[in-house]
């Protein structure tokens, strides 16, 4: 078993901190075909995730495996372009090693985007949706990046996750998102984490879309627990690429080429959203 320990982020923060003198304050991961986040950030510090000590590195079309320090709108941020998965056969505690280096870089607060299936009836291709919470499925089957030894100076045994994510920055995503005239297009929902790789079938679409998920996906919610174990603030925002076929006598199949398709198609105005809300967000730290 892979087990991440405090030492090996703590030497990993040191080195990214040494490199740059960028402080970010908040955190940013880039989905499937979202990395153009990254290109916004002004005055870029960028590391490939391979010459990275201790970091996994991605392997999935639409992710580009670098670390990108930088200014968004006179705000210090980092951003991953491109993250890791479950199904790509990493550890649990190693997809989420970036969430404690975040921490130990002094992020705040940590926006996390995905692709995800629409499981509601009522969301359409390129809805994007806002993250009230979530139903982690590997977790019902003891994967957790939380399992092993906690690490106290990180956070405790036990954390919540009713207020996993921020209702403050929900409420400023719609208020953006109406300014920007995207109410259109911009929904609130449950997202539901499986393990992938291979998409869901029709019975497994049905019985999710019951348990009470609208959108279902192969990331971010692991990222989210060790984010809110370290005691970051987290946004999350999900990309309905495709939308799930709950029906017997259907054509349609989910594809990876309609998800990226449709990420570079909303791509734009996702950055824009996620970009204002940026320059928004009250900071704790008195620099900012």
């Amino acid at each position: 078993i892979y087990k991440s320990s405090s030492n090996d982020c703590k030497g990993t923060a040191d080195w990214l901190l040494a490199q740059t003198s960028v402080r970010p304050l908040v955190g940013i991961v880039c989905g499937s075909g979202m990395g153009g986040l990254a290109d916004m950030l002004k005055d870029q510090v960028a590391f490939n995730y391979k010459d990275i000590p201790n970091f996994p590195q991605s392997t999935v079309d639409g992710h580009a495996g670098r670390l990108v320090f930088g200014m968004l709108k006179g705000r210090p941020c980092v951003c991953m372009q491109g993250r890791f998965h479950l199904y790509e056969g990493y550890a649990i505690q190693k997809i989420t090693l970036p969430m404690r280096i975040f921490s130990l870089l002094g992020v705040e607060t940590v926006i996390l985007t995905n692709a995800a299936g629409g499981l509601n009836q009522d969301f359409k291709v390129g809805d994007i949706m806002i993250m009230k919470d979530h139903i982690n499925m590997p977790g019902f089957a003891g994967n957790n990046p939380l399992s092993g030894p906690n690490d106290g100076r990180f956070g405790v045994r036990f954390p919540c996750m009713s207020d996993a994510y921020d209702r403050e920055l929900q409420q400023l995503a719609v208020d953006v998102g109406q300014e920007l005239g995207y109410g259109d297009f911009l929904r609130e929902g449950v997202y539901c984490v499986l393990g992938g790789p291979s998409f869901e079938t029709i019975a497994e679409c049905r019985m999710l879309h019951k348990l009470g998920a609208d959108a279902v996906g192969m990331s971010t919610v692991h990222e989210v627990i060790v984010a809110r174990h370290c005691g970051m603030r987290v946004f999350a925002l999900s990309l309905i690429t495709n939308k799930a076929v709950m029906d017997y006598d259907s054509e349609e199949k989910a594809n990876h080429k309609e998800v990226l398709e449709t990420g570079q198609h909303r791509s734009i105005q996702l950055q824009k959203l996620v970009s204002t809300m940026v320059t928004r967000m009250e900071y704790n730290n008195t620099n900012a």
